[in-house]
């Protein structure tokens, strides 16, 4: 039957079911086609820390958002157009995030007396009124599935398990989405048990031929691709573009990459990834526990290699021993924080910014590190080179910040062309540098203040390395106050000095009273947030830091040109506390610590408040 097509600027769709529906593959898939289909996107999953929480229970829900458009945008979205919900759990979980007019597919084969009473339905939601301010479309989703799915050589349980395909073929129809990778992907994925690939291939096909067909939907939709800066472009997720951050940087150094890593969600992804590409000379190293793991990591630099460790907050407090030796040591480490809520397990799957004040302090003795923070998934790749570049130049460890919801996240990355990389090769020492032939591990370069790097083995140049306090210049163990003075003096301003670029500032017409500064993922939700309130009329400026330690030289001046400055973040006010005890600005701070972003919606009002407060 011939259907009408509307046109749409932008959808936000959130597919949700059990942790066993394969929400997470489903929403991947349909992010997957977008991007082919050159929609600039965000994403955001969203699932529970247990293996498998009791099926058809609240805290079993999984979802995974996914916010696409013909022109760029900047989140996930706050709201969901259109909800799939899998079973009773996944409807009551997520439908108070539904605006009115919004779209429920609801399974109603899930719809059971007993799945209702699992959520505390007292009756089926699908047939009386409580869900009438929404658009509900009920599709016995599963039973469809296993009938399409009669004439294959597969079981009633693994036929039930491919109705996340039907769903997609259905969503693939309904959006107007590329079919040939999802199909690809099926026939790759399942290329061990080809009857479980056609199985799930004719789910897909029988989900977009029921769109086709069925009254259900009248209407289907289509966005139209985006027109972004010419360039090869990518899906990618944050803890991708970082592993590829790190791939880059040891062929920009000319180094060999080692990992040094123990699993830790939601780090551990990059251990994935980064496993995967030996041919690149990356060498990686699962440890039997976080501190193996980053005392491979230093050991390997001590060595000459790349050294990095990933990790998330309960094993940044478990490497801070190890941290403090780079820093006396002064050697060259990567620590990436990949945040998460706390504290201790906190929630593991859910994201934060909690970490900044650990990765500033969290360490015995005066011991100094470079912070960086990443703003987006994509830019997880700048800030990975822009680590290596640092830790090679000054010969310091490096803290690299990331959270859950850049490292799950995912959007359309550019591929950088390799002359735009910096060059951050650096040359060891090879022959002895004191003025009687000796070699003198701590004679510092006079502009960066970083010590020689002489590979160990290097003949003539033995010499003494560990945690005990070393001479200035000889590396001789020292307990000579005056000479302890003197280095922990230097290792300060080695970090003070390093160069960093300028904070920038987007003020379009120069006027605005009213600052919003971010640091990390509040990027995107900050940045959507003020161009809501410009188009209602509101002079805001915004800037965001990615250096963290050392602060960008303009910071202080940034900071006093404007009357106020609102500073959001996923803490309590930990950047607040530091820029109002460093430069005497009374920053006002706005604070959500629950496992979420922000909304842009909701950092508008406060925008506004702000703007209209005397």
């Amino acid at each position: 039957m011939t259907k009408q097509v509307q046109q749409l600027d932008r959808v936000i769709i959130r597919f949700a079911g059990d942790s066993g529906d394969g929400m997470q593959l489903t929403g991947d898939r349909f992010t997957s086609e977008t991007a082919q289909f050159g929609n600039d996107l965000s994403t955001l999953p969203n699932f529970p820390a247990e293996i498998r929480a009791p099926a058809g229970t609240l805290p079993g829900v999984s979802s995974f958002q996914l916010h696409f458009a013909d022109h760029d945008i900047l989140t996930p979205g706050d709201a969901p157009n259109v909800l799939v919900a899998m079973n009773p759990a996944a409807l009551k979980a997520n439908v108070a995030d539904l605006p009115r007019g919004a779209d429920i597919i609801a399974n109603t084969d899930e719809f059971t007396k007993r799945n209702l009473a699992k959520v505390g339905y007292a009756g089926n939601p699908l047939e009386d009124e409580s869900l009438a301010e929404w658009r509900v479309h009920a599709v016995p989703l599963t039973s469809l599935t296993v009938r399409a799915l009669e004439g294959f050589d597969v079981s009633k349980k693994d036929a039930e398990r491919a109705k996340n395909m039907f769903a997609l073929g259905l969503l693939s129809w309904l959006y107007h989405r590329p079919t040939e990778g999802t199909i690809k992907f099926l026939e790759a994925k399942f290329a061990k048990k080809p009857e479980i690939a056609k199985a799930n291939i004719a789910a897909f096909q029988a989900g977009w031929n029921y769109g086709e067909t069925t009254e259900s939907f009248s209407v289907s939709y289509e966005v139209k691709p985006a027109s972004l800066p010419p360039g090869v472009y990518r899906n990618i997720s944050g803890n991708q573009a970082l592993a590829y951050g790190l791939i880059a940087a040891s062929v920009q150094s000319g180094l060999p990459l080692f990992l040094g890593s123990y699993p830790i969600t939601p780090a551990s992804d990059i251990l994935h990834e980064l496993s995967k590409h030996k041919r690149f000379g990356v060498r990686t190293f699962q440890a039997e526990d976080e501190i193996a793991g980053v005392g491979a990591a230093l050991g390997a630099a001590f060595g000459g290699s790349l050294g990095v460790t990933t990790t998330s907050g309960p094993g940044v407090a478990l490497k801070a021993e190890t941290v403090g030796l780079a820093v006396t040591t002064e050697l060259p480490l990567i620590v990436v924080d990949v945040q998460r809520a706390g504290p201790s397990t906190g929630m593991p799957t859910k994201t934060e910014q909690t970490d900044l004040l650990m990765a500033m302090f969290g360490r015995n003795g005066e011991s100094p590190v470079p912070v960086l923070a990443a703003a987006t998934p994509s830019d997880c790749f700048h800030m990975a080179v822009e680590a290596a570049r640092i830790a090679l130049k000054y010969r310091t460890p490096v803290m690299l910040l990331s959270d859950g919801y850049l490292a799950n996240g995912s959007e359309p990355w550019r591929v950088p062309d390799p002359a735009e990389l910096p060059d951050i090769s650096i040359a060891f020492t090879t022959e002895p540098n004191g003025a009687d032939g000796a070699y003198l591990p701590f004679k510092r370069d006079p502009e960066t203040l970083a010590r020689p790097w002489a590979v160990p083995g290097t003949a003539g140049l033995e010499h003494r390395i560990g945690g005990i306090e070393k001479a200035d210049g000889t590396g001789n163990i020292s307990y000579d106050p005056d000479n302890h003075d003197r280095m922990v003096r230097l290792r300060q301003a080695k970090i003070d000095g390093i160069d960093v670029p300028d904070l920038v500032v987007d003020d379009p017409d120069g006027d605005a009273r009213v600052l919003v500064l971010g640091w990390g993922s509040t990027y995107g939700p900050i940045a959507a947030a003020v161009r809501r309130a410009r188009r209602s009329g509101g002079k805001v400026a915004q800037a965001h830091l990615r250096h963290l330690n050392p602060l960008p030289g303009n910071t202080g001046d940034v900071l006093r040109s404007y009357d106020k400055v609102l500073l959001p973040e996923i803490n309590l006010g930990q950047l607040a506390m530091l820029l109002r005890a460093r430069f005497l600005v009374d920053v006002i701070s706005y604070n959500r610590v629950r496992g979420l972003p922000f909304k842009a919606e909701e950092l508008a009002a406060v925008i506004q408040d702000v703007i209209e407060s005397d």
